[in-house]
């Protein structure tokens, strides 16, 4: 898996991706908030396979960005 978070506001987002046996990508997203004890991690995972690693980071990214503001 490879991730990159981007911080937003209260929120930690990290897109993170897994290759697939056929090749494809796997994308999720764990959206992060609070410190130590009253931290709260929610994951997202996503059904559409991707081509690339890109596409599938991208999409990871998206949708935990939208997720954020959408609060």
């Amino acid at each position: 898996m490879q991730n990159k978070s981007i911080e937003v506001g209260k929120y930690l987002v990290s897109p993170m991706i897994k290759t697939q046996a056929d090749g494809s990508f796997a994308a999720s997203v764990s959206i992060r908030s609070g410190r130590g004890m009253a931290s709260h991690d929610r994951v997202m995972r996503f059904t559409p396979r991707f081509i690339s690693q890109r596409a599938a980071l991208r999409y990871a990214t998206s949708e935990g960005l939208a997720w954020v503001r959408s609060r």
